[in-house]
């Protein structure tokens, strides 16, 4: 069936779409065809700089239902009524990979998720793990340095790898994860989603709640090991994607049931360790999750690149009732996140379908630039003003906190069991003894590549502090590998 004529992008119809003009038959290639040169300047142009991490993702349109009532310690609205159903759009990715990579790799995956709500784009992101490897923002560039090329060699260096996290011990912890069963998931679809920060939900009467999001997969955890994971990136390095998208096309709806753990405000200053502290979880026996709803994917997008690779996500996209910790972590993704998408997307990213508000609209007085739509027609761009424009509400988003002591290049602030080791330890010991085989198989695999004995001993060290065990085992396995 007929779609109409070819058009260029002006919607002139387009005479012959299979030769080029020339000067003659056989003759040089005319600068007047416009059709031709419309098509090479767009090509050329197709691709816009691809993220500096979570470059490799897929998306799906969703829907959040509340299931339990959370008023009492948010006034979020879309968070008020049992029932209450928002549209979403989740972005899922690999950390340290190009936009080319294979899916079915060893890495942490992003899970950053999009609320619709009725007071604007509420944005989560997190990752599939609870912790971090880093716990403040200004070592974020040295980090992602390591995990990315080399710039002299072109290639990810075991040396850097090992160099940085054998430095960092507060690394320990989220690098236990990663080499672990969990490490490499089956697919999108068998694994956790966590908002790893710590946030802030306050209420209608201003009491103030620390928060963490988990996000439970109703489908099991399914994992691969390292000799599968070789073998499917190697055959399908698509397969996460392709899988997401097939059973979606199925009406096989992925699902995950969305907890939270909650902390009184008042209770932070003295718990046992710093809560804001992005290397360590909040232990279940001390704040149980409460079950708040449940998140399903339902619909695909209609292209790639406009809505997965230019959907935009930033953790400082709050609406009334939710806020930012003083997580050192998230306060510099506060700016960072959308800092980045105004290089790579543009100033004007927000106003794409994929991220502008869908249940409300954005009324703002910024104007112009790059892609800039004319939304705004003739309304005046400046505030105050007596032309009707918009005003402000004279009521914050979130609950202030207060602070003391001087300014300054400050480490957080000391709780009584800090400790970089303890919950990597934990970890361990809660593993069964198959998988303590693979943790260390992993581990060991990648360490005895490192051209150094001193990285290689740093590194074993942060998990002998860990655990006498885990460090025990870890070092003979890097010297039979190693052949000392």
């Amino acid at each position: 069936m007929t779609q109409g004529p070819l058009t260029t992008e002006a919607g002139a119809p387009v005479a012959d779409n299979q030769n080029s003009q020339t000067a003659g038959v056989g003759g040089p290639v005319l600068v007047q065809d416009q059709s031709l040169l419309e098509k090479l300047a767009h090509f050329n142009r197709e691709r816009i700089p691809e993220r500096i991490v979570h470059a490799r993702g897929a998306g799906a349109y969703g829907t959040f239902t509340l299931t339990r009532d959370v008023s009492q310690w948010t006034r979020a609205k879309f968070l008020s009524e049992v029932g209450k159903q928002t549209e979403t759009f989740l972005r899922f990715s690999t950390v340290a990979g190009s936009l080319g990579s294979a899916d079915a790799v060893r890495d942490p995956r992003g899970f950053a998720l999009k609320f619709y709500t009725e007071e604007g784009n509420y944005d989560l992101v997190g990752n599939n793990t609870p912790v971090f490897f880093i716990k403040d923002a200004i070592k974020f560039p040295d980090f992602i340095h390591t995990q990315k090329r080399d710039p002299y060699t072109g290639s990810q260096e075991a040396d850097n790898v090992w160099d940085f996290w054998g430095l960092s011990p507060e690394s320990t912890h989220q690098v236990t994860w990663l080499f672990g069963d969990r490490g490499i998931p089956a697919t999108l679809r068998h694994m956790n989603g966590y908002g790893s920060h710590t946030y802030q939900w306050n209420n209608e009467a201003g009491e103030v709640f620390w928060v963490k999001y988990h996000f439970k997969t109703d489908q099991g955890i399914k994992n691969l090991t390292q000799a599968e994971a070789n073998k499917l990136a190697g055959e399908d390095p698509d397969s996460h994607q392709r899988d997401l998208r097939e059973a979606i096309e199925r009406g096989d709806f992925p699902s995950w049931t969305v907890q939270v753990q909650i902390m009184p405000a008042s209770e932070a200053a003295t718990y046992r360790f710093n809560p804001f502290d992005l290397t360590k979880v909040w232990p279940h026996e001390d704040y149980p999750p409460i079950e708040i709803g449940r998140l399903e994917l339902n619909r695909n997008p209609e292209n790639i690149f406009a809505e997965t690779e230019q959907s935009i996500f930033s953790p400082a996209h709050f609406v009334p009732g939710i806020g930012p910790s003083p997580d050192k972590m998230l306060q510099g993704r506060l700016f960072a996140y959308g800092d980045a998408h105004r290089y790579r997307v543009g100033i004007n990213a927000d106003h794409l379908p994929v991220n502008r508000p869908h249940a409300t609209e954005a009324r703002t007085n910024s104007r112009d630039g790059h892609l800039y739509d004319g939304r705004h027609k003739g309304a005046k761009n400046y505030e105050p003003n007596s032309f009707g424009g918009p005003v402000q509400t004279d009521h914050p988003l979130w609950e202030s906190t207060s602070v003391t002591g001087e300014t300054g290049t400050h480490e957080a602030p000391r709780h009584a069991e800090d400790n970089d080791f303890v919950q990597a330890g934990n970890l361990y010991r809660l593993l069964s003894e198959d998988e303590k085989v693979r943790l260390i198989d992993n581990l060991a695999g990648f360490i005895a590549k490192v051209s150094r004995d001193d990285i290689a001993e740093r590194a074993i060290s942060n998990f002998r502090q860990a655990d006498g065990d885990f460090g025990k085992r870890l070092e003979a396995a890097v010297q039979a590998l190693r052949g000392q």
